[in-house]
Formats: structure tokens, C-alpha cells, sequence
């Protein structure tokens, strides 16, 4: 009898990937805007202009139709780092749960729509 190989997936990879499969009409604009105030993202970061950190559009811009961008933007969001648009460092969202990293993804490669 020939066994099978399972394999594992982290649970914030479904969050991402269900996220990305969303259409933006579905995106609950409200709801990122929030979670983007409780992980603090609006001190650096707005929808059209760059502050300290990208603007959100900008960020958008550079990932459109890079089909690994959500699962990416997931990891940064949740790890932080810096390098890729400067050296200020970008804090990580370690206290946010997979789906609230997902809406946030889903909301910045969507431009950060208005709510």
C-alpha cells in the first residue's frame, strides 16, 4: 500500500489566498481602515501621499499582478522589516490575526480605498 505525503499549510497562507480571490467590491474599506489605525499603520502611511513609509497606493501600484504579492505583503505586515522602500523600519503586526492581515493586504493592493 502506497502511502501519502501530507503537507501542512499555515493557516494566515488560506487567509492570504482567500483574500486575494476577493473581488474589491467585496472589500469592507471600513474594516481595513480600522485595522489600520489599531496596528498604528496610519502614523507613517497614507492612501495617496508618502510620509515616513510608501503611500498605500504606491505600494499597490508596484505589486499589481505579481501573483506572490499578497502572500509577501502578509509576511512583511506580519514580521516588519526594512530595505525595500528605504531604511525607516517598518514594525511589525505580530498582535493581528491572519484574517485582519488579510483584509489589510486585500485593502493596500487595492489602492486603500476610501471608506
Amino acid at each position: 500500500m502506497a502511502m501519502m505525503k501530507t503537507t501542512l499549510v499555515p493557516a494566515f497562507a488560506f487567509a492570504v489566498l482567500a483574500a486575494a480571490a476577493l473581488p474589491v467590491q467585496a472589500l469592507d474599506a471600513v474594516a481595513a481602515s480600522a485595522l489600520a489605525r489599531k496596528g498604528a499603520c496610519i502614523a507613517c502611511q497614507t492612501a495617496n501621499n508618502k510620509m515616513v513609509r510608501p503611500a498605500y497606493k504606491d505600494i499597490a501600484k508596484k505589486y499589481a499582478g505579481e501573483a506572490n504579492a499578497p502572500a509577501y505583503l502578509a509576511k512583511k505586515i506580519r514580521s516588519g522589516g526594512s530595505g525595500v522602500w528605504g531604511s525607516v523600519p517598518m514594525p511589525p503586526q505580530a498582535s493581528l490575526s491572519d484574517a485582519e492581515i488579510g483584509t489589510l493586504v486585500e485593502w493596500v493592493l487595492a489602492g486603500a480605498p476610501a471608506k
